[in-house]
């Protein structure tokens, strides 16, 4: 059998230096490792007009059902400056019981732990488990995620590829492993408002029309009020303006137009068009007849959508609970992962390592919590496959 030790595999992902979109040798790695195990695997390549191709990762081994899908990705976030890591950020370098590197958390040490875990559950079970366990890796989560998840389920289900559940090893525990399991994720709305004046001198203001007091109000109206309070498995949702821009160098000129962008983390009470309609309604009632504005609602792939609690979510928990001593709260907190397209083709849930350095310097994980990370993994593994 291939090398199960989570952190050797974690050490040689991180190594390979898969910074979006390149796949500096992940996927590679993975699909030596992983066909050596006795999976069927395949390496396709999707295109999107002004993005970068993106090499993607499917494998599975077994015929029959159920399925159980892992799903991650192998892309990360640049490094910054190298010079300000304490090892470097593509060395894999353990120190004080620490392994450093970018991935090492985001994401390239959950899926370490997938396959170490799943590894040892075929070395000891062997091909015939009652079952299907598929791999569905991808190179493009940090970046556009045009060419990665999205494409490559719709690849695998033409080709009729079907899958019971899915656990995604996003890093998804705030302070200790076991903390959170991620039962859905909130929406992402962008929008852009430019309030339209005249130009002109600011010893004449009656001869212009200044745009930045009408920006101000319809921004305070935007966060005036709550847009909800809350639902069963979710927080309020909330708007933030992200920025205010005039781009005016002059002191002494009135500008002819401002505008602000704003994101909106949204529940499941809404979606991106009903929530799109509800701002418009907003500032067009703000607005009235003083204030020109136009307002640009971004496209949003970003739905908000929950898996609900039922007997996958426990016994993912179960295994937790096993493994740490204490049972995760279920969340659907955070920002955005692929889980928003893995949902239309099974229930997903997410759970992963810590991760309070992801895409920070110096990212790193403990190595016990990779061993226990893949113990955690192999108790679901059992679980799902009972012999």
């Amino acid at each position: 059998m291939p090398e199960t030790s989570p952190l050797a595999l974690a050490q040689s992902l991180i190594r390979c230096p898969s910074v979006t979109p390149e796949e500096g040798g992940a996927l590679s790695l993975l699909a030596d490792v992983i066909a050596k195990a006795g999976f069927a695997v395949e390496r396709p390549i999707f295109s999107e007009s002004g993005t970068p191709d993106i090499q993607n990762l499917y494998a599975r081994i077994g015929t029959g059902g159920p399925v159980l899908l892992f799903a991650g990705h192998t892309d990360v976030v640049p490094p910054g400056e190298a010079d300000a890591w304490s090892h470097g950020p593509f060395s894999g370098e353990v120190a004080d019981g620490m392994l450093y590197g970018r991935g090492a958390v985001d994401m390239k040490g959950g899926i370490a732990c997938m396959l170490a875990a799943t590894l040892r559950f075929l070395e000891a079970r062997g091909p015939g488990f009652g079952g299907s366990i598929a791999f569905l890796i991808t190179g493009d989560e940090e970046g556009p995620a045009l060419n990665g998840t999205v494409k490559l389920l719709d690849w695998a289900r033409e080709r009729g590829e079907r899958f019971d559940h899915c656990l995604l090893g996003e890093p998804t525990n705030p302070e200790r492993l076991g903390d959170m399991i991620k039962i859905g994720r909130r929406g992402s709305l962008t929008g852009r408002i430019t309030v339209h004046g005249r130009q002109g001198h600011v010893a004449y203001p009656h001869r212009a029309d200044n745009p930045i007091p009408g920006l101000l109000r319809l921004a305070s109206t935007l966060i005036a009020a709550p847009l909800d309070g809350g639902t069963a498995h979710f927080d309020a949702s909330n708007l933030e303006f992200t920025t205010i821009d005039v781009g005016n160098p002059a002191t002494n000129v009135i500008p002819a137009t401002a505008r602000a962008v704003f994101n909106v983390r949204f529940n499941d009470d809404w979606t991106a068009a009903t929530l799109g309609a509800e701002i418009r309604r907003r500032l067009e009632e703000a607005a009235g007849n003083a204030i020109r504005f136009s307002l640009d609602l971004q496209p949003s792939n970003s739905p908000a959508f929950l898996t609900r609690p039922d007997a996958f979510v426990d016994l993912v928990a179960d295994a937790i609970q096993a493994e740490t001593g204490h049972r995760p709260a279920l969340s659907t907190t955070g920002g955005t992962s692929d889980a928003r397209f893995i949902k239309d083709a099974c229930p997903v849930i997410e759970f992963g390592l810590v991760g309070q350095t992801m895409h920070e310097v110096d990212e790193r994980v403990a190595v016990e919590d990779l061993d226990r990370l893949t113990a955690i993994y192999g108790r679901v593994l059992d679980a799902y496959f009972p012999a």
